[in-house]
């Protein structure tokens, strides 16, 4: 096709991207495993709240996660967790 130039508007913005992470919480303890199953990286980090006022939060470094790779990121807090979430940010 001449002229084509590849998807643009809405079209393009629909590229599926993002790893895929599964997060456990063991008392005081969380491991996040994150699998990147799309082509363009991603760089994901662990974020801890934890639930004492006193206990300082946790946030990790970020680390990239290239296409179908895998990476496990750790964590914890002194007493109990607060809660839990992953950040993505596309690399590139």
């Amino acid at each position: 096709m001449a002229g084509f130039t590849g998807p643009t508007g809405a079209y393009a913005r629909e590229v599926p991207f993002g790893a895929g992470c599964r997060i456990a919480v063991k008392g005081s303890h969380v491991a996040a495993t994150c699998h990147n199953s799309y082509v363009d990286s991603d760089r994901v980090a662990l974020h801890i709240e934890c639930a004492r006022w006193w206990d300082i939060d946790m946030d990790s470094a970020p680390v990239e996660v290239g296409p179908a790779r895998t990476v496990r990121l750790t964590g914890r807090c002194w007493k109990e967790i607060g809660s839990v979430r992953m950040t993505h940010e596309r690399v590139g």
